[in-house]
């Protein structure tokens, strides 16, 4: 159960406009992901929330796809992404994304008043992603039962600030051009 962390050890750093920024294959798809690694993630996600009154299972596209189906496929519950395009369907709720080196609109569909939801994504950074769902999850009336991302990175975020509890698997910085695990289990 230690490939998460040696993969993330391995993982190259580029910097964007001044911020560091791990490439790994849960957050970017490259290098490639190997069913290990996703085996093993979807072992500690599994361990990790609370499942027992989750009826969706709610991710942003594109990099909390691969997670979400593969707990999915292990637990039978179904799997509602939100997405970067509008389909205009009826019941479609809009939510702006910040994040430390974007800006975006995002579109849930699929979930509903009452609907008891997990929340997995791939990497918590400056918590602007996942503040945004969160908060629309609410204003939509939806159970938030847990919250998860696989990764941390340490820094400023914005979820400290709020009641919202996100759980992760591995928590990491980058400082200097160098990937160092700040506390291997994550938080509970």
């Amino acid at each position: 159960m230690d490939r998460l962390r040696q993969s993330l050890l391995e993982a190259p750093i580029t910097e964007k406009d001044g911020y560091q920024y791990f490439v790994h294959p849960v957050s970017d798809g490259v290098p490639m992901l190997e069913p290990e690694l996703l085996r093993e993630i979807t072992v500690r996600i599994l361990r990790r929330v609370d499942l027992e009154e989750v009826d969706k299972i709610v991710t942003p596209a594109a990099m909390g796809i691969h997670i979400s189906t593969a707990v999915s496929l292990s637990t039978d519950i179904p799997v509602a992404i939100i997405r970067k395009r509008s389909y205009g369907l009826e019941g479609e709720v809009s939510l702006s994304q910040v994040t430390g080196y974007s800006k975006s609109e995002m579109y849930i569909n699929d979930v509903e008043a009452g609907d008891r939801v997990l929340v997995l994504d791939d990497v918590l950074s400056t918590g602007g992603t996942m503040s945004a769902i969160l908060d629309a999850l609410t204003e939509m009336d939806a159970e938030i039962v847990d919250v998860l991302a696989v990764i941390k990175k340490a820094g400023e975020n914005k979820l400290d600030e709020t009641d919202y509890d996100v759980k992760t698997l591995i928590n990491v910085d980058v400082v200097d051009g160098e990937l160092i695990v700040v506390d291997p289990d994550g938080d509970n």
